[in-house]
């Protein structure tokens, strides 16, 4: 167990503020409805590929543990109990944990929330760790790396997905999302933002296998959609070697 030195005050607070809103569609976390069924689909296929799972099965994290960081108000931790995974989600936000605990309630879901530092909590054992927007938000990303993959079992499988630092990203996800109110402002930092070679080497580092990320794109036609742009948004895995 180590000292919670991932999570930023700031970063937490910002978040919690919108806890009430949060499974709002219109809401202010109405991008992340929109992303949320890209995600999913990545996620689908990945847990399809790293375990060996029938594509056809609704099921195919019956008798699998998951943990799901920066979970927000629940908004992914839901769809993978009803993948049929045992589904904890961690939030630095004791208001979004609160928000989420009651929505998976009214849906006789049954999910562990725990609200703290993923470093601080001696989590362990978890076939699937995902964490979702969530890196871009950290103090520290190596040590927030090195607490994701000490919570994974030995066999498991990581899945990230962040906004990629480009000039398209800032001018896009902050210049026009933020200021036309698709996102609430302050929600994004650029010079946060990490790009994929650079997550892939931090994941190196730490005796990770990184799979090939795949974009996710935006345009008229399509909206969100997984995509070879990587331009804005990218999503991936990773396992121990």
């Amino acid at each position: 167990m180590s000292n919670a030195t991932t999570i930023r005050p700031e970063e937490a607070a910002h978040f919690g503020k919108l806890a009430a809103e949060w499974w709002d569609p219109k809401g202010s976390s109405a991008m992340l409805h929109r992303l949320n069924p890209v995600r999913l689909r990545f996620i689908r296929d990945a847990v399809d590929a790293h375990f060996g799972a029938d594509s056809r099965s609704v099921r195919p994290l019956a008798g699998r543990r998951a943990l799901d960081v920066g979970c927000g108000a629940g908004l992914l931790c839901e769809p993978l109990a009803r993948l049929g995974a045992a589904v904890t989600g961690v939030d630095a936000a004791a208001e979004n944990i609160a928000a989420a605990s009651a929505h998976a309630a009214g849906g006789g879901l049954s999910i562990e929330y725990v609200c703290g530092d993923v470093g601080a909590l001696g989590l362990s054992g978890y076939d699937l760790v995902t964490s979702m927007e969530v890196i871009e938000h950290v103090a520290d990303k190596p040590a927030f790396l090195r607490a994701l993959i000490g919570a994974m079992a030995e066999d498991g499988l990581l899945i990230v997905s962040t906004p990629n630092r480009t000039p398209q990203s800032k001018w896009l996800m902050i210049e026009a999302a933020e200021r036309i109110g698709m996102v609430p402002r302050g929600t994004h930092h650029w010079e946060d933002f990490i790009t994929p070679s650079e997550l892939a080497l931090m994941l190196e580092d730490l005796g990770m296998q990184v799979g090939q990320p795949m974009g996710i794109a935006w345009n008229p036609l399509k909206g969100l959609h997984l995509s070879n742009d990587m331009a804005l948004n990218y999503i991936l895995t990773a396992k121990k070697v």
